[in-house]
């Protein structure tokens, strides 16, 4: 349904149950790889329809941002709208790294086998994976990406799964971490003051030697996250 609003505006609204049977052969291989199980948070449907947000939204509508609840801003959101602006080719989403080590641990098998990589490993030279609590989605460019189709395939994403020894918990942020190892050139990485992300679970739960490589943002803090339920700081 569609609701007119202000002029050049409108407000949609979506019936979830509606478009989770649309897209059913996408999220339940999504679910079968990035949830904890029926019942938990994460294997709720609604945490999987941004991966194929380009297939459900109405064609004329190009660029959308989602974001999460747990946020605080602190600029302008017509600044991050502005990042579009430097996708590179091929780049369909806009997204901040992770900034604890939780892929570190879930990659651990994949690290273990193969001591040289970058996967989970911190930043500069590392891929920590990704947050989804902001997100730019450049739907234009998914849906003319190849590439991004297939990866949205059960049996690519059951490959991907595979090769990385990957059993998520995070709903379309494991999926986005996943492809982003393997290909790197679908995402603008937006700098982590766009998602200053403030959970430190992983520091007290067998991280702490390593901890602060992930955590560490420098720079003027644009949008706080208070993931994990962590008190956001007062003006």
């Amino acid at each position: 349904m569609v609701k007119s609003s202000a002029a050049n505006q409108k407000v949609i609204f979506h019936d979830v149950a509606v478009l989770t049977d649309k897209l059913f052969p996408i999220v339940e291989a999504m679910q079968k790889h990035f949830s904890a199980g029926s019942g938990t948070y994460y294997s709720d449907s609604i945490f999987f329809l941004s991966v194929a947000m380009h297939q459900i939204m109405p064609k004329e509508i190009l660029r959308i941002i989602q974001l999460d609840l747990d946020l605080k801003y602190k600029t302008n959101i017509r600044e991050l709208f502005e990042e579009f602006d430097s996708f590179l080719p091929g780049a369909v989403i806009g997204i901040a790294r992770e900034m604890q080590p939780v892929y570190r641990h879930t990659f651990w098998q994949y690290r273990h086998e193969n001591p040289k990589t970058r996967v989970g490993g911190p930043p500069p030279k590392g891929l920590p994976g990704f947050n989804s609590g902001v997100m730019l989605l450049n739907l234009d460019a998914m849906r003319q990406s190849p590439l991004y189709s297939r990866l949205l395939e059960p049996a690519r994403v059951q490959q991907l799964a595979d090769k990385y020894h990957f059993r998520g918990h995070l709903g379309d942020q494991d999926f986005f971490t996943m492809i982003g190892m393997e290909h790197p050139e679908l995402f603008h990485v937006l700098d982590c003051t766009w998602n200053r992300q403030l959970c430190t679970w992983w520091r007290d739960h067998g991280y702490r030697d390593v901890f602060e490589a992930y955590f560490r943002c420098e720079g003027h803090v644009k949008i706080y996250h208070g993931n994990c339920n962590t008190p956001i700081p007062e003006d």
